[in-house]
């Protein structure tokens, strides 16, 4: 009767584990995990910097695109002005040569001929005038031409230098935006890769754990049941006035029962150090500290903090051997009395005994039924 106690015993304890490890996405908030989130919010913050800084690029190319219509829009106004100028320009040359011509065929009249041709007083005045004119017109012709090639050559430089600013801008704009989707792409990329490094460890450490409390099972059924072989052996050898030891009486469960006991079996475990997801003596974490003390005592509790609180009920205070939660569920230990409990803190460390006052979050005490 007792073997199959214990079997069923195992069975349950089993299920609890599979079922845990089924429903739960991550058993503990430990420290490697906290880093790890840590490390996803920083690389997705600066996926979220490098994606302002593609979208202020992406403004740049475009103010430059928009730029480079203006100047096209400029040259084009410039290209209609020059049409002109070139247009003056040969009107211009063409009165200067027609002019020159003149000159060459008949001779620039001095001023004495001028006024020797001249009849009469207002003769002199309109032919001095009519010779004073013709000499202004004829400055005027070469300085408008001028002029005239000086603007030729301006517009054209300015639509030079305009062109290539705009291509140079867009050139710059283009590498700048081919440098961040790259950097985008690698960002993605390592945020991929820590996410598959995170599901494969928990995935391995869920595996580890339930492998370790499989192999523990099974060998303390075979102990069990090597000592029931050799116990009935030497029973039946033995005198028959030899009176076997008496049954192990294994605590029921109800309320206020098991505490100081399991209090005690706790205290065994001081120094066995912190393994996630551990729930041996070779390693624990804190809900597999828990889980293992009370498995000790028949009694099955899940591998996961959240689960213990929900598996017990709420008391106003802890008495030895009660479960005491902290840091928003995050961690449990077991009461042992005195403002105490025992508890695996975190990697690095050991099973320990650590004062309730200061130690973190203080969520409450619950009992276990």
């Amino acid at each position: 009767m007792r073997r199959y106690g214990f079997l069923l015993l195992c069975t349950l304890a089993l299920a609890a584990l599979a079922a845990a490890a089924a429903t739960v996405a991550r058993a503990h908030s430990t420290p490697q995990i906290r880093a790890e989130r840590a490390h996803e919010r920083a690389v997705l913050a600066e996926v979220s910097q490098i994606g302002d800084k593609l979208q202020a690029a992406q403004d740049q190319w475009w103010n430059a695109r928009q730029q480079l219509t203006l100047v096209n829009q400029n040259l084009q106004r410039n290209e209609y002005r020059l049409h002109v100028a070139r247009g003056n320009l040969h009107a211009a040359q063409q009165r200067l040569m027609s002019r020159l011509y003149s000159l060459y065929v008949n001779g620039s009249p001095t001023t004495i001929e001028v006024l020797a041709g001249a009849h009469n007083l207002s003769d002199i005045i309109d032919r001095a005038e009519a010779a004073r004119v013709l000499s202004n017109q004829d400055a005027a012709l070469g300085t408008q031409a001028l002029r005239f090639q000086r603007q030729l050559k301006q517009l054209k430089q300015k639509r030079v230098h305009a062109v290539a600013r705009a291509n140079a801008e867009k050139d710059r704009v283009a590498a700048e935006l081919g440098q961040q989707k790259r950097l985008l792409a690698s960002i993605h990329t390592t945020i991929g890769q820590l996410v598959a490094q995170e599901a494969a460890r928990e995935r391995a450490a869920k595996a580890a754990a339930l492998a370790r409390l499989k192999a523990e099972i099974a060998a303390r059924a075979a102990a069990k049941k090597a000592a029931e072989e050799q116990a009935a052996q030497q029973q039946s050898t033995s005198a028959p006035t030899i009176t076997p030891p008496p049954p192990v009486n294994i605590p029921t469960g109800s309320p206020g029962a098991g505490h100081a006991t399991a209090a005690s079996i706790a205290l065994r475990y001081l120094g066995v150090p912190y393994v996630w997801g551990g729930a041996s003596p070779s390693g624990f974490d804190c809900s597999g500290l828990v889980m293992y003390v009370y498995a000790q005592l028949g009694i099955s509790l899940p591998h996961y903090t959240v689960a213990q609180w929900n598996a017990s009920y709420p008391i106003s205070s802890p008495a030895p051997g009660d479960l005491v939660f902290f840091d928003g569920l995050g961690h449990v230990g077991i009461y042992i009395g005195g403002g105490r409990f025992v508890n695996a803190p975190h990697s690095g460390s050991v099973v320990r005994i650590d004062s309730m006052s200061g130690f973190g979050s203080y969520d409450g005490a619950r009992r276990v039924p």
